[in-house]
């Protein structure tokens, strides 16, 4: 019998799991339109997918819709967790909510699972894999997506961007591991993303980046994961 080196594996969603990145870009491209803000570029996007919303917008957009640069980092500074996201005079309110329309409502891209992932995740619980999510998304739209899919049974915890500090910061990894006693040497961490792979070398983990979605091969070595995958199914040769 073949002996298992990971106990748990901890999945991202956008990108890993379901085929969601292009959609993302477009409504933030699509957001900024409808406010009259610069466009981002998709590079730019690419690279916040996996922050928290707040987050990804402070750093697409730093002025706001009309702060300047200096009084935004002061904001940042007296609020360094979560900057902005509670305040009455909330600079990024108005972006979120548009944001928020132009994902559920305007824009119809479709946001399939990737081929393979339903049967990759019913493999691995099969195999007695404890699974994990850790997510730029909030709380509520990870219900959503976990809803839509029938995928939610099969995971025992997860994390999301409302919940705990933003990738890159460990919490997410950190909390799942001190809820379910799982030692760092016995978990796994799958992402699409630099913010992904750097999170679990923050947390001491294992990981392993797939190339087909926010970003490259080139850029996900970066973070020094134990290996790289191009398709869902490929994840199985590790496990």
């Amino acid at each position: 019998m073949k002996i298992k080196q990971y106990d748990l594996v901890i999945f991202d969603w956008d990108g890993t799991l379901m085929d969601s990145i292009g959609k993302i870009i477009t409504c933030i491209e699509n957001m900024a339109k409808a406010l009259r803000l610069p466009i981002p570029t998709e590079s730019d996007i690419r690279d916040i997918i996996g922050l928290s919303m707040t987050e990804a917008l402070r750093v697409l957009f730093p002025h706001g819709l009309n702060l300047s640069a200096s009084s935004a980092y002061s904001q940042h500074q007296q609020h360094p967790k979560n900057a902005f996201s509670q305040s009455e005079d909330d600079p990024y309110l108005q972006m979120r909510a548009e944001f928020k329309a132009q994902y559920l409502h305007l824009d119809t891209t479709p946001t399939p699972l990737f081929a393979q992932a339903r049967i990759l995740i019913d493999e691995l619980h099969a195999q007695g894999y404890q699974l994990a999510v850790a997510t730029g998304k909030a709380r509520a739209g990870l219900d959503r997506v976990f809803a839509q899919t029938g995928l939610g049974r099969y995971f025992v915890a997860s994390r999301c961007a409302d919940e705990v500090h933003s990738k890159p910061h460990p919490e997410m990894i950190s909390s799942l591991l001190k809820e379910l006693n799982i030692a760092p040497n016995r978990a796994l961490m799958v992402g699409d993303s630099l913010l992904d792979l750097t999170m679990a070398a923050n947390a001491g983990i294992d990981s392993i980046g797939v190339t087909y979605g926010a970003h490259s091969a080139e850029k996900l070595l970066q973070a020094g994961p134990i290996a790289l995958i191009d398709s869902p199914a490929q994840l199985l040769q590790y496990l």
